[in-house]
């Protein structure tokens, strides 16, 4: 009689575990729903664009819920969550921002490696990732910043970068736009006796794209490379001396304005000269158009968009080409997800949903997607400019030094007469020297 009921107790206690398994397997069913969190820079090209991607990928995979954070001040909304342990699973945020957030990341190593996603086929298509990317692009300091030939950042919403000008007022008045920086002067000198100045720039900071087209046009790609990579004395060479000699010049061709206006508050004041035809040449990117798309202009305005002028006659013509980054934190919690996440992005649906606001992604034929203007800009490369990407290379944080600062803000203080061209090469090879011996 006993051993009967422990046999009934032993089958009953089977039982109940068994209906525990289902139930905990259905449970798990129930919660292989994941929320994705999604956080991204609400640019010029709006956050709409992004709603549509997110419902997009939801579509495709029925048990994601992506949530979604679009901001303009996108660091100061993350950057305290993920402090306290609360990272975003993909984070849309390129390096270059005042706040620096995607750098101090770099910096600490926190971002998680790319490269399984180039492989990965993307999601409803039969190519890969790194078949679909635009030849190039990830083979950059801007996207493998520790040279170990690994990527952490993905390239996105590339942008030819040059000199913007009114193209109506130069068929007005039969003016040819300068293919060397000779002609450039020549032009300078001509329009000043008409009331109207050279060259204007938004804030020095968009000297990154001017800069690193100007370094490349004095001693090519690889110079450029090696400027970005702080070899040792590469600021002192001929190349270096001859990229500064131009902006020496050009610091006396600046509408006087300009630096008053440098500054996040009033830089569409500088950009405002062009369409009023106050200054010739700005260097921009093709967001200005979305920009300014509001603003009032001189009758006959058409935006024109060109490639530096070369150095001397036989000389190339560089077009930096800048491009957002997308990244995935190292401490992300859904970190295969957010992969998928990213390789839709490159889909040819998320392609076409990112054009419509102008925002064009970096894969083969994605000046089809594009009309208008920007038809001109993205056409740059097909008119002979050589194409130049990447930044400096990532390197231990070095108290008190900012190369990027030090390289494109000092123009200001050039072009107040506060500091001659030798002492800004000189600083910012005094600063390239502490980032050599800072290279991890």
């Amino acid at each position: 009689m006993n051993l009967n009921i422990k046999r009934a107790f032993s089958l009953i206690l089977c039982a109940f575990f068994v209906l525990s398994s289902f139930s905990g397997c259905a449970m798990s069913k129930k919660e292989d729903g994941k929320v994705l969190k999604v956080a991204v820079l609400e640019s010029a090209y709006g956050s709409e664009m992004w709603e549509k991607i997110c419902k997009g990928f939801e579509k495709l995979h029925g048990d994601i819920k992506i949530e979604l954070t679009a901001e303009k001040n996108l660091e100061d909304v993350i950057g305290s969550k993920m402090k306290s342990g609360d990272w975003p699973d993909y984070v849309h945020l390129a390096t270059g921002r005042e706040a620096g957030l995607t750098e101090t990341l770099i910096k600490e190593e926190a971002l998680e490696p790319l490269d399984g996603v180039l492989e990965m086929e993307i999601p409803g298509e039969d190519t890969t990732v790194e078949e679909k990317l635009t030849e190039g692009f990830t083979d950059t300091l801007a996207t493998n910043p520790y040279s170990d030939e690994k990527t952490y950042l993905a390239p996105m919403f590339y942008s030819p970068c040059g000199l913007f000008y009114n193209a109506g007022l130069f068929e007005k008045r039969g003016w040819e736009v300068p293919e060397t920086w000779d002609e450039m002067w020549e032009l300078g000198d001509r329009a000043k006796k008409e009331g109207i100045y050279l060259f204007t720039y938004p804030t020095a900071g968009y000297f990154d794209s001017f800069m690193f087209a100007l370094l490349a046009e004095a001693g090519g790609s690889d110079f450029f490379d090696r400027c970005m990579s702080y070899e040792k004395g590469i600021w002192d060479t001929e190349e270096a001396k001859v990229a500064f000699g131009i902006m020496e010049k050009l610091s006396t061709y600046v509408e006087p304005t300009t630096v008053a206006n440098a500054n996040s508050d009033n830089f569409l004041k500088n950009q405002q000269l062009i369409l009023d035809n106050k200054a010739l040449f700005m260097p921009n990117g093709t967001w200005v158009v979305g920009e300014m798309a509001d603003a009032p202009r001189a009758d006959g305005f058409k935006w024109g968009f060109c490639a530096l002028p070369a150095i001397d006659e036989d000389g190339d013509r560089y077009s930096f080409t800048f491009f957002e980054q997308g990244w995935i934190p190292k401490e992300a919690e859904n970190k295969e997800a957010a992969k998928e996440f990213l390789a839709y992005l490159y889909s040819d649906e998320a392609a076409k949903i990112f054009a419509d606001s102008g925002a064009v992604q970096p894969i083969k034929n994605a000046s089809d997607l594009v009309s208008g203007d920007n038809k001109l800009f993205y056409s740059v490369y097909d008119s002979g400019a050589i194409a130049v990407m990447g930044g400096f290379r990532a390197t231990e944080a070095v108290e008190g030094v900012s190369i990027t600062e030090t390289l494109f803000s000092t123009f200001n203080s050039v072009v107040l007469g506060d500091k001659t061209v030798d002492e800004w090469r000189r600083a910012v090879a005094a600063d390239s020297e502490k980032l050599r011996k800072a290279i991890k």
